[in-house]
């Protein structure tokens, strides 16, 4: 069920599972040369009413498996150039490094794991 303020566990797992392609995507920005980063809906609809706590817990995190795998995948295949470019990052209007993507995937994972963690802590 969802809190009374933000998103349940599970949603939180649905959202790290819905950002997959654009993280993916980003990476073939770095591999295009793009100016920006491609841009991502800041309200999170699409991870709000995904209805993400009426399906299976694992048929989400056996997705986030999947998907996670693809974009590292992708990432392990790259040549130098794509590591070596800088693009704008489209809300923080700073430019970023695949590394500095990478890591702000990372971030963006931990804070999300955190959430989940503080959930099952307070059942």
């Amino acid at each position: 069920a969802r809190p009374e303020h933000g998103w349940s566990a599970q949603e939180n797992a649905g959202h790290l599972l819905q950002l997959e392609p654009l993280w993916l995507t980003r990476v073939d920005d770095f591999v295009r040369g793009s100016n920006t980063l491609t841009p991502t809906d800041l309200a999170n609809r699409a991870s709000t009413d995904g209805g993400y706590n009426e399906r299976p817990l694992e048929e989400i995190l056996s997705g986030f498996r999947s998907a996670r795998s693809k974009l590292l995948t992708r990432v392990a295949s790259l040549e130098e150039e794509a590591w070596e470019r800088s693009i704008v990052h489209p809300r923080l209007k700073q430019p970023m490094t695949l590394t500095d993507h990478l890591f702000f995937v990372a971030e963006h994972d931990d804070h999300h794991l955190a959430r989940i963690w503080e959930l099952f802590e307070g059942l």
